[in-house]
């Protein structure tokens, strides 16, 4: 493990993205982007994903000339074409028309079709609630666990995010429909080391702590059994309904993962007159939060999200941490 700047990182990503033909400004923020998603310390989303976003550039699943476009409007709610486009900043684009929307009607929604894979979805909850809004949104992929009851993939992990502004920092659950997610697995397998807690099934079907052999088998274990693959399923269909645009089974049948659908709602807190009730409640429920009894002395029980700021000022100060492995592909590309 090495320690890369923030500056270093970003601008050893622009670079790789100028080379592939993106636009200046867009390799800007699709760097800027990346590179703060390992500044937050979700590394699996950030800079370990790096090499994925460049190979589906040159494999022509990501046409970086491409950019998220409206073509349908109800007022609050607008439906937009990614047109195969970069999906984080098709991602930041819809989330950005959802606040406006928000900040005009207190509700705004944008439903999208046809992007890419948007790295790290609390990137966009964040975004809402540094603009005080509430941030739901998620996307749907390509099938990468079984339904419940079921041996074969058939439903995405579909992960879903959850933002809302607070005096301390925005509390944000940023979460996959699977115990653990797809790039979380790849890291523990890299690194050779065993899940905390069972993580899912091996290809005899029993249960392991083993990552590869969960990546082996597709049977990641869903949040909450059976409630996990039935969320997963309703976000599909409400994803692909809204957009007009694909669901895990139409993603599925195109070979890899592309053409995905999301949504992104934002609702605008400033509008609401008793605003500042809100905040003293959202305030009150995370001091009583805080007092709960630890389970044992070394534990520390504090909101999701919490940690953010911390570990972004670490990463500043010394660097953020990436695998030398990793590193030396992204400095191949």
């Amino acid at each position: 493990m090495i320690r890369i700047p923030f500056e270093m990182m970003k601008e050893q990503f622009k670079s790789v993205l100028l080379k592939r033909g993106m636009q200046c400004s867009d390799a800007e923020l699709c760097s800027t982007l990346i590179a703060e998603t390992s500044l937050d310390g979700v590394y699996t989303h950030g800079a370990n994903r790096f090499s994925v976003l460049v190979k589906a550039i040159d494999e022509k699943v990501v046409d970086v000339q491409a950019h998220a476009m409206p073509y349908e409007s109800f007022g609050c709610f607008e439906r937009w074409d990614g047109q195969g486009g970069v999906g984080n900043l098709n991602a930041y684009a819809c989330m950005k028309r959802a606040i406006a929307l928000a900040k005009e009607h207190t509700i705004g929604c944008i439903a999208l079709k046809n992007t890419n894979h948007w790295m790290r979805p609390g990137t966009y909850g964040l975004m809402a609630a540094e603009q005080d809004c509430i941030g739901i949104l998620w996307t749907n992929t390509i099938p990468l666990m079984p339904s419940w009851g079921g041996l074969d993939a058939k439903v995405g992990n579909n992960p879903l995010v959850l933002a809302i502004p607070a005096q301390e920092g925005p509390i944000l659950v940023d979460m996959a429909m699977s115990l653990f997610s797809y790039g979380k697995l790849e890291t523990y397998a890299r690194e050779d080391r065993p899940l905390p807690v069972a993580g899912g099934y091996d290809q005899e079907g029993q249960l392991t702590k083993d990552a590869a052999q969960i990546l082996l088998s597709k049977r990641p274990l869903p949040i909450g059994f059976w409630k996990g693959t039935s969320l997963a399923l309703a976000l599909d269909l409400i994803a692909a309904s809204l957009s007009g645009g694909r669901t895990t089974r139409s993603v599925g049948m195109m070979g890899s993962e592309k053409k995905v659908s999301q949504v992104f709602l934002a609702f605008n807190l400033a509008a609401f007159s008793d605003r500042k009730n809100i905040e003293k409640e959202i305030q009150a429920t995370l001091d009583d939060l805080r007092q709960s009894e630890p389970v044992d002395g070394n534990a520390t029980v504090r909101f999701p999200g919490e940690n953010r700021q911390k570990i972004r000022s670490e990463n500043l100060r010394l660097g953020i941490p990436v695998d030398t492995t990793i590193w030396q592909a992204i400095l191949s590309l």
